[in-house]
């Protein structure tokens, strides 16, 4: 008697690509995007800067985001990027870290708004070259806080004053807010219930000047093309 073929085993410990998809995703099948000259960044959650924060929070770590901004100025097939925001803010020193270098590429630059662009979130909303916000979306304007152990001497609030100082300034500078309506806005006692600072609407954040324009995705690449295609034009004439 000759022995039956034995069927192959299944490999049980590496699931399928669709289930990966599913546990991943919670769909099987995703769009793919065609090959675009469009870079995405998005900023969810909270921003992680030197202090690892629990496992059960939703952030963004900025040390991801650094080797991704350097290596989107550097790609030549990249000629524009949309900064895509929902943060309720994080760490100050990251947040104006990643503020700066979206602020010094080189390359036009769109920001939106959705859901939320909170507390550090606003300058890394306003540095780039235009800025949208979703009707519905909101923005949380309030004074730098601390946690943790604070040491109560002068030094510790002269620290946390010249830090603000860095917001207020950065944030003036990349839109078109002025700096008395901006610390008015900051320093506000009514606004939030257990905090100071104002909660500040799509349409308000467009009427303060913190923000260019009320919209959404398609308002947003629709600009960025059209900032593509001037830097384009500025660069045949400088060639």
């Amino acid at each position: 008697m000759t022995a039956g073929k034995q069927e192959p085993k299944e490999k049980g410990s590496q699931p399928s690509s669709i289930v990966e998809k599913i546990q991943a995703l919670g769909q099987s099948t995703i769009p793919n995007a065609p090959d675009s000259n469009i870079h995405v960044l998005s900023i969810i959650g909270q921003v992680e800067g030197h202090v690892q924060l629990p496992p059960q929070n939703k952030t963004t770590k900025y040390e991801h985001l650094i080797p991704q901004i350097i290596a989107i100025e550097q790609n030549p097939k990249i000629e524009g990027l949309v900064v895509v925001l929902n943060t309720v803010g994080g760490d100050v020193e990251a947040g104006l870290a990643l503020s700066e270098m979206i602020a010094s590429i080189s390359k036009p630059t769109v920001s939106i708004v959705l859901g939320g662009g909170h507390s550090i979130g606003v300058p890394i909303a306003v540095a780039t070259d235009y800025s949208f916000i979703a009707p519905s979306a909101t923005m949380t304007i309030h004074p730098v806080r601390l946690t943790g152990l604070v040491i109560g001497v002068p030094q510790t609030f002269e620290y946390i004053d010249k830090m603000q100082e860095r917001v207020i300034q950065f944030v003036t500078e990349h839109s078109n807010i002025k700096e008395e309506k901006f610390k008015e806005l900051m320093f506000e006692k009514g606004n939030l219930t257990r905090d100071i600072g104002t909660n500040v609407v799509g349409q308000d954040a467009v009427k303060y000047g913190l923000i260019d324009e009320v919209g959404g995705i398609s308002g947003a690449m629709t600009k960025l093309n059209e900032l593509i295609d001037i830097n384009k034009g500025s660069e045949e004439l400088i060639q």
